[in-house]
């Protein structure tokens, strides 16, 4: 057996070695090694130098730096080895079926919905999407709100999207390619819709809009479990939803009637956010839980699924949304900006831990 002198630079170590080493580093939501899920491309070895690309399974992976510093760490161990430069890349892969629907160039659509009115969701939704456009990721917003379309006010947009032919092309805000209702009708004009306009006006929101290349569609659902939500559940095979809520009890019991809806629409619950979960007075750095504490942890732990974070009642949040600057863009470094951020990183996570698990299905 040969020993190799780390000081020798005339050691030269091979391909083997290097994805040997590597193997050592773990993707701890996939919960396999870098190497066989084949995030290593593009290796090359020079004198004293290796380089290679570690392409993941979304540019908002939320251990990414991690898996960095170990592959480095490993690496340069070896015999030889001086100098270790890696390029981060990213592909997020495609949901199972989606390419067989009139949206083949979406990968992943994320639905966010919640039980009632009032719980933050539509704030909790744009500041998801933004979170992902500004990791990297390619990705359009829908506001399917129908009732009470909010996300053109957090953006700051007024202007309806143009069409070319029968084709809507999505407005452009924040990094998002976005469509909502209340860009089509008056902003002061009430939607008196039955059932079947809801049912047409979401569908042609989805399949009328040239949408292009997008990793994730977020759609902000209406609160409750009515017709918007079954067209949705039955147009497209979701990735996922997300289901938001408050600490409360009544906020929650609510919640759960939406999850419920999902699951029994075969839509994977990708995880509980828990918004308004406390308040720090700006005065005396106080913290209250006013609607309670607690509450959607539990609820995860009972049902088994991803809890995703708490997101502080912050008036920043608030007057972000309501000048159209979201607080994740206009204030990263905010403390509710960072548990924004997270909470999009691990609806990430869970969507390509959905993707790897999940089995192609043909559908008829």
């Amino acid at each position: 057996m040969a020993f190799w002198n780390k000081d020798d630079k005339n050691s030269t170590v091979t391909e083997d070695q290097v994805l040997g080493v590597l193997k050592g580093v773990q993707d701890p939501d996939l919960r396999k090694d870098i190497v066989s899920l084949g995030f290593i491309r593009n290796l090359k070895i020079e004198t004293g130098k290796v380089s290679f690309d570690l392409n993941l399974t979304t540019p908002a992976c939320p251990v990414k730096d991690q898996m960095r510093d170990e592959a480095v760490a490993l690496v340069k161990a070896l015999p030889g080895v001086e100098n270790v430069e890696i390029k981060m890349t990213s592909e997020v892969k495609q949901a199972p079926q989606l390419d067989k629907t009139a949206l083949s160039a979406v990968r992943n659509i994320v639905a966010v919905g919640s039980g009632k009115g009032g719980v933050g969701k539509s704030t909790i939704a744009v500041n998801i999407a933004v979170s992902l456009a500004a990791a990297g990721a390619r990705v359009g917003l829908l506001d399917g709100d129908i009732y009470g379309p909010t996300t053109p006010i957090m953006l700051g947009l007024e202007t309806a999207p143009k069409s070319i032919g029968n084709r809507m092309i999505p407005n452009d805000a924040c990094g998002l390619k976005f469509i909502s209702m209340g860009l089509l009708v008056k902003s002061d004009q009430p939607l008196i819709w039955r059932g079947p306009m809801a049912h047409k006006a979401l569908q042609q929101c989805l399949f009328d809009v040239d949408w292009g290349e997008l990793d994730y569609l977020i759609v902000d659902l209406p609160p409750g479990t009515g017709d918007v939500h079954l067209t949705l559940a039955q147009a497209v095979p979701l990735t996922g939803a997300v289901i938001v809520s408050t600490p409360q009890d009544v906020g929650l019991r609510i919640s759960m009637k939406t999850l419920k809806m999902f699951q029994q629409t075969r839509v994977p619950i990708l995880g509980i956010v828990e918004n308004m979960s406390y308040y720090i007075c700006p005065h005396c750095n106080s913290r209250d839980q006013i609607f309670g504490q607690g509450g959607g942890s539990r609820a995860a732990e009972q049902l088994g699924i991803p809890f995703l974070g708490e997101v502080p009642l912050d008036l920043a949040i608030r007057t972000q949304s309501d000048i159209g600057q979201p607080i994740v863009l206009a204030l990263p470094d905010a403390p509710s900006s960072r548990t924004l951020r997270s909470i999009a990183e691990k609806v990430a996570a869970q969507v390509s831990i959905r993707n790897y698990a999940a089995p192609v299905l043909e559908v008829e």
